[in-house]
């Protein structure tokens, strides 16, 4: 007799799917590192898809050493404004906020965001308190041409390595100017990506979990589930499928390969013909990713040092063609 077999549909793991609180994805964690100090994140807004022709550089992979063709993902990356230094300390419950240090000179575009500065004493790493130094900074959106906004977006970002000390001098240095992308990491390593999903609204049980359509048989209802639960428990559980909110979440993909990083004079590499559909044509940093990443076009992407990392990173890339053929159809 054959052995039942029914997997549920939709993973646990992304319980509740309610809406995220906003559309800018916050980074929750970071990995620790060693060594010099190196800022661990930066920010992005995603430009759509192509694809290019390259190596396989997957050792392990049944095309290893073979040119391939490979869906890739284009990020736009200006540069980023450092507006501030933020201290952090450990107590029983958590980080606390130590002090701030902002930076004199301010872009224009931050006259209507930018929070009170005077309120928050300015502190060194002189205090044997100081636990964690992350950077204040900015996006510059008025830089690129397929953004429809002018304010910038604010967060922190941490600087990984050994010596709070040394931390904090880099952290000065970066004070007032602005990071590249290459500050913070480059083609051929890992990264994790981190943004918020295309929304899609209130959907039905079959479209939100992939449940099999009832019988043709079945009264007045088709796309819906056979029954809410057993009698006993005598309430519905969170394991039923149900209809709600789809879309909009928050969510990280781990290791995602960068194959190339190129600046504002090399955008007709990867320019397509009548521009990124929903888009537009980019013209500032960008960046080159392996595969796909949540989001719709126009969605501010963070990136991260990987954290899950098991693979060790490419020393060379090669990549032979990358199509900008339309995307359009026509």
């Amino acid at each position: 007799m054959a052995r039942a077999h029914h997997p549920r549909r939709g993973s646990k793991g992304y319980y509740p799917r309610v809406r995220s609180k906003g559309l800018k994805a916050s980074i929750r964690s970071w990995p620790e590192i060693a060594g010099s100090p190196k800022v661990q994140g930066f920010a992005g807004y995603k430009v759509g898809m192509t694809h290019v022709e390259m190596l396989d550089y997957r050792e392990h992979s049944v095309t290893a050493g073979r040119y391939v063709f490979i869906p890739a993902t284009v990020v736009e990356v200006p540069p980023l404004n450092v507006i501030g230094i933020r201290y952090y300390g450990e107590i029983w419950s958590g980080k606390v906020t130590l002090g701030e240090t902002w930076s004199e000179k301010v872009p224009k575009d931050l006259e209507r965001v930018l929070p009170k500065r005077n309120h928050v004493p300015t502190l060194n790493s002189e205090s044997a308190e100081v636990t964690e130094i992350r950077l204040i900074v900015s996006t510059n959106p008025r830089e690129i041409t397929g953004i429809p906004k002018k304010k910038p977006d604010i967060f922190e970002l941490k600087v990984g390595g050994s010596s709070i000390k040394d931390i904090e001098d880099y952290c000065k240095e970066k004070l007032g100017k602005q990071l590249s992308f290459t500050d913070f990491s480059k083609p051929g390593k890992f990264v994790d990506v981190i943004s918020v999903t295309k929304g899609k609204g209130f959907q039905g049980h079959v479209k939100r979990f992939g449940v099999k359509l009832l019988s043709h048989k079945n009264s007045k209802h088709r796309r819906m589930i056979g029954t809410l639960g057993p009698w006993h428990p005598d309430w519905v559980r969170n394991t039923v499928p149900q209809a709600g909110q789809m879309g909009t979440h928050q969510r990280t993909v781990h290791n995602i390969r960068l194959l190339k990083f190129g600046t504002k004079d090399e955008v007709s590499a990867i320019n397509v013909k009548g521009g990124f559909p929903g888009y537009g044509l980019v013209r500032g940093d960008y960046v080159l990713l392996h595969g796909s990443i949540p989001g719709p076009s126009k969605r501010l992407v963070k990136f991260r040092d990987a954290s899950r990392q098991r693979v060790p990173d490419a020393e060379s890339l090669d990549i032979n063609y990358i199509s900008i053929e339309s995307k359009l159809g026509d």
